[in-house]
């Protein structure tokens, strides 16, 4: 069985996880004791891929917290579902990193990180299968990038770094959080540094920004004053639909290295848009029908991503769809295979049948059926592209520059962060223009001048 540890780092992961594991918890059944209290013997068959079982009959959470400072540790603890984590998993420190990138990676989070790793050292000794999935919050400029500062990422990336050194085979599922508000103003260089780390050492990141779920708050589901606890059950809700085949059975399974083997035609673009279906707002519930078409529909609906990139501006390379609930996999399939040719013009032409599907029995609680979707798409150079413009407007001017090299950083590794996003973009760009001839032609050249030779 596949075991699942989950790593929730500063204000805005931990939040978002603190949402996550209630939404999990329904699922599976246990109050916020961790007592079992639910009617199916499926929600226990499987619960060994989010949880421990300990004495007595309860279960403990495979989570690891933490965080540059106490207040969101307390925050958590003392939440709904605080007193179902194992003590000891809460790792923090007490100054924080004050916006300062450098502080997180260099200084402060270097002094953390052994602690961190001694956690994730006895939690990953104690599974047959380990994957790891870290739900981080970068934040980024709301203006040009309409994300916003980066918190905890700096300790974050290095936290990746050591994982992959320590445990190699490991596959590291990585989940961006960019919030849209507060913004700092050196959250260019946070954002392009951690871009910097995230593409040499996370294996799949899922991106979404607060105004991307807003919007889907405001225009979808009709929520005039929507709350950060929205918000965070939508990337919920998207979490627990990217696990359920590991959790409950289903007609077509996947994983987090299925999901990656599918998804990463190139290993340096691995960075997804994600999406949830169905979500509707309460008066129009009893005038739809929960259908695959209709599920369909919405899940490759531009409106319905959750972060500030238009998939209509690119082309995808690969795509995931996940149902869950009672449904017929023709189709499921036969569904796939319509949205592909009616919309070949945003697939790219040299991946034939690059959406992958996957059916799953048991649905979310309180629906009889639900999708989540995950795209790699080209149009998320948009993202990279706008923060790279802001990078460069300020470090032309050395700007700020003497916060981060007074914490021991040097200024070639701002500009090697620069040129590796703008390398990002560039492959981005060169993918979505590719045709499927191209390659051909480039290897015929290359046999006759070989023949010639």
């Amino acid at each position: 069985m596949r075991e699942i540890l989950h790593i929730q780092g500063g204000q805005c992961g931990n939040q978002i996880g603190a949402k996550f594991w209630e939404v999990v918890c329904a699922e599976h059944g246990i109050d916020s004791t961790g007592r079992y209290g639910g009617d199916n013997d499926l929600q226990l068959e499987r619960v060994n891929v989010y949880y421990n079982e300990a004495s007595c009959g309860r279960f403990v959470p495979r989570a690891v917290l933490m965080d540059l400072e106490p207040g969101t540790m307390d925050s958590v603890r003392s939440g709904p579902y605080g007193q179902i984590f194992r003590p000891d998993n809460f790792v923090f420190g007490q100054s924080g990193a004050g916006n300062n990138w450098a502080k997180g990676h260099y200084t402060e989070g270097a002094e953390l990180i052994d602690s961190v790793l001694d956690v994730v050292r006895k939690e990953a000794e104690n599974c047959d299968c380990l994957q790891v999935m870290v739900n981080a919050g970068i934040r980024v400029n709301s203006v040009v990038l309409r994300n916003l500062y980066f918190g905890f990422s700096a300790l974050h990336s290095w936290c990746y770094r050591s994982i992959w050194f320590r445990f190699p085979s490991m596959p590291l599922f990585g989940r961006w959080y960019w919030f849209w508000c507060l913004i700092p103003v050196v959250e260019p260089y946070n954002a392009t540094l951690s871009v910097h780390q995230l593409v040499e050492n996370a294996d799949e990141c899922m991106v979404l920004d607060n105004e991307a779920l807003y919007d889907i708050c405001f225009r979808t589901l009709k929520l005039t004053t929507p709350s950060f606890g929205d918000l965070n059950h939508l990337i919920s809700a998207t979490m627990s639909g990217v696990t359920c085949c590991l959790r409950f059975p289903g007609q077509l399974n996947s994983d987090l290295r299925k999901l990656a083997v599918n998804l990463i035609p190139f290993p340096r673009l691995h960075f997804f848009m994600v999406g949830f279906a169905p979500l509707t707002s309460r008066g129009s519930q009893q005038y739809r029908a929960l259908t695959v078409p209709e599920l369909t529909q919405q899940m490759w609906d531009a409106k319905n991503m959750m972060c500030a990139a238009d998939p209509r501006h690119g082309r995808y390379l690969t795509a995931s769809a996940m149902f869950r609930g009672k449904m017929s996999t023709k189709e499921v399939d036969e569904q796939m295979i319509n949205v592909q040719n009616k919309n070949s013009s945003y697939f790219v032409e040299w991946i034939p049948n690059n959406v992958k599907s996957t059916v799953c029995d048991i649905p979310p609680t309180g629906l009889k059926m639900a999708s989540t979707f995950i795209g790699n798409s080209t149009s998320i150079q948009e993202m990279f592209r706008r923060v790279s413009e802001q990078f460069t407007a300020m470090f032309r001017r050395k700007a700020f520059l003497h916060w981060y090299t007074g914490e021991g950083m040097d200024e070639m590794e701002f500009t090697e962060a620069e040129s590796n996003m703008n390398d990002l973009v560039s492959e981005y760009q060169q993918y979505q223009d590719a045709t499927a001839d191209e390659e051909g032609y480039e290897y015929e050249d290359e046999e006759e001048v070989q023949e010639e030779d």
